[in-house]
């Protein structure tokens, strides 16, 4: 067999690695608010969440893949060893972040890793700059714009639901958050699970199998939803106590307002073909909600240790990265 199919293969599977490793780190964003308000069971929210990703496939077109395989750096320079090693640099940051229970971001972490491989092969000629810049602006934008919905939404519930009784208003949203969970999944596996189809996509152009057009096969696609969605399931049980209960204490009706900005907003991003994290913007949504009781709600402590987190994402995926891809084309490179 050509020894080259076997490379593309080994890094088709450790793309689907990281897709498993993107689920298993950002399953609690998907159902960290709808445990700690005891909605559903851990068991019951891993298997709502990880159907709700699936689901995903029939709603959302490929935008979000095409600017991550080839808007983030010059789709020439891609080949087996910046694959390898942006997969590696977001993989190993993942499981650092995931060990320390930081929910940092995958997108970022990803395209640190195929930006800090990519520079060291090219130099930073190679990056496409109105790409990085559209991310680098949502870095800011959507944890602001989940905040933002977050307490729009919860204005909103808050003053409808004036006037009814705690319990009622509890019992209301039980079943509410099943429906606002299921949505935030929904937009959570749209705009996760094409980051790597957009990789292995450019894996499969740059060694000739596509007939030289960026489209996403549909095997890809499938792939890529069932090893998140498989990820999901196994779940990433020290990131949800962080988003579930350290940020700020959840009720049914907040998780229900904080899962439907930043659904709201994951499917805005998702519409502008941008790779956003998902972690920023339901972590800017439970923020928001965590505000209108009052300030201090919020344990901005925490908070600012997981910014911290984002902020060094990106250069720290990078340079795990760019050390992997000089050791491949050293050790490896024929």
């Amino acid at each position: 067999m050509d020894s080259n199919l076997l490379t593309v293969g080994g890094l088709i599977v450790l793309a689907l690695a990281f897709d498993f490793l993107n689920g298993f780190h950002d399953s609690a964003n998907s159902i960290a608010t709808i445990i700690s308000t005891r909605v559903l069971t851990p068991r019951q929210a891993i298997i709502w969440a990880t159907f709700f990703n699936m689901v995903a496939f029939f709603i959302f077109n490929h935008e979000v893949a095409k600017t991550m395989g080839k808007g983030i750096v010059d789709i020439a320079v891609i080949d087996n060893h910046v694959v390898f090693g942006a997969l590696m640099g977001a993989c190993l940051w993942n499981i650092l972040t995931w060990y320390y229970g930081l929910p940092s971001s995958s997108s970022h972490a990803l395209m640190g890793g195929l930006a800090g491989a990519a520079v060291v092969k090219a130099g930073t000629g190679v990056l496409v700059m109105s790409g990085i810049i559209k991310v680098l602006l949502f870095i800011v934008l959507s944890p602001l714009l989940g905040m933002l919905l977050g307490l729009f939404f919860g204005v909103i519930v808050y003053r409808l639901f004036s006037r009814s009784t705690p319990s009622k208003v509890d019992r209301f949203f039980r079943k509410g958050e099943l429906l606002s969970s299921a949505t935030y999944c929904m937009g959570h596996g749209g705009n996760d699970a094409q980051k790597t189809m957009g990789i292995i996509t450019g894996l499969l152009l740059s060694n000739g199998y596509l007939g030289g057009k960026f489209e996403v096969p549909g095997w890809v696609a499938m792939a890529c939803y069932a090893a998140m969605g498989l990820g999901t399931m196994s779940g990433g049980w020290r990131i949800v106590k962080t988003m579930g209960q350290k940020i700020s204490k959840l009720k049914p009706v907040d998780g229900f307002c904080a899962e439907a900005g930043a659904a709201t907003s994951l499917f805005f991003a998702s519409s502008l073909g941008v790779p956003v994290s998902t972690t920023h913007t339901i972590t800017g949504a439970i923020m928001g909600v965590g505000t209108i009781k009052r300030f201090s709600a919020v344990k901005w402590g925490v908070a600012g240790q997981i910014v911290w987190a984002w902020v060094m994402t990106i250069p720290g995926s990078a340079l795990i990265s760019a050390i992997v891809y000089w050791l491949s084309v050293h050790l490896f490179a024929k």
